[in-house]
């Protein structure tokens, strides 16, 4: 089974993250990103909010690491592990803006970039942003088709219901021919849009049932990725039964790939379990 982790310390949700997320330095950072790497995880993730509301602690969290600073850092530490965004929110960047820094990290780590990508949901960031919070998913829409013009391409051209760009130079682009983009998000339409326009989908906040159940009802193409959450902490080595029970469900479920969230007490350990893992996703 292959295999991602929410990467620890970058992004910290209340029930899920560990204390020793809080107090834990970059060196820590950077040597359970390179256990992962050389143990065979398929991808890191780091997710994008700008500016949370204080009010939103309890349900979100507050820390939220900057995805390309924190990718451009682990790019040095890693040499295999995709880095994966999960998510950027659409609504808050030009899609230019998108692919020049986000092209610029896949060039940096040899074409290791997986673009996650969200319509969002947290109407105060949008306000807070200046960014339109009504009608996102049809500028979202758009905004996946602008980059898939424009990722690849240092001369990116593109005429669109929201997005129009020509007689542009971005350099550098990307280096893969095609970036893996991936949508995020917890609705049948979220899956459609997935589906009809990128590569992947990347669910959260639902159960196995009714991912299920989404599946069933939409033509997925060949190649599509199904990756799906661990949505809580495993702890491979103190419940081995129950994390290769969740790891199963989750297949059977369609996940094409699993991110998981690691139960640990310090780094040390957290590389400890990864070890865990590793075994018990290679006997799946």
């Amino acid at each position: 089974m292959r295999i991602g982790l929410s990467t620890p310390m970058v992004m910290q949700l209340p029930g899920v993250s560990s204390e020793w997320e809080t107090t834990a330095g970059v060196a820590d950072l950077a040597h359970i990103a390179h256990t992962a790497d050389e143990l065979g995880f398929d991808h890191l993730t780091c997710a994008e909010h700008i500016a949370v509301p204080v009010d939103e602690s309890g349900q979100r969290g507050l820390t939220y690491w900057d995805p390309l600073s924190t990718f451009g850092f682990l790019a040095a530490h890693t040499s295999r592990i995709s880095l994966t965004t999960s998510v950027v929110v659409l609504g808050y960047h030009h899609p230019l803006e998108i692919a020049k820094r986000f092209g610029t990290l896949d060039r940096l780590s040899g074409g290791r970039l997986v673009l996650g990508v969200g319509v969002g949901s947290l109407a105060e960031e949008f306000e807070l942003l200046g960014a339109a919070f009504d009608g996102r998913g049809e500028r979202a829409d758009d905004a996946i088709r602008a980059l898939r013009a424009s990722l690849s391409t240092t001369r990116p051209r593109y005429q669109g219901s929201h997005y129009q760009f020509d007689g542009f130079a971005v350099q550098p682009c990307a280096v893969q021919p095609r970036v893996p983009i991936w949508v995020g998000g917890r609705t049948l339409r979220s899956l459609r849009r997935a589906v009809r326009l990128a590569d992947g989908w990347i669910p959260f906040g639902l159960s196995n049932a009714e991912i299920g159940a989404m599946l069933a009802g939409v033509d997925v193409p060949p190649g599509f990725e199904v990756v799906l959450s661990t949505g809580y902490a495993v702890d491979p080595l103190a419940d081995r039964d129950r994390t290769s029970q969740r790891l199963e469900g989750l297949r059977d479920a369609g996940a094409t790939a699993v991110t998981a969230s690691v139960s640990a007490d310090s780094p040390t350990h957290y590389c400890d379990q990864l070890a865990a893992l590793r075994e018990l996703a290679d006997q799946l």
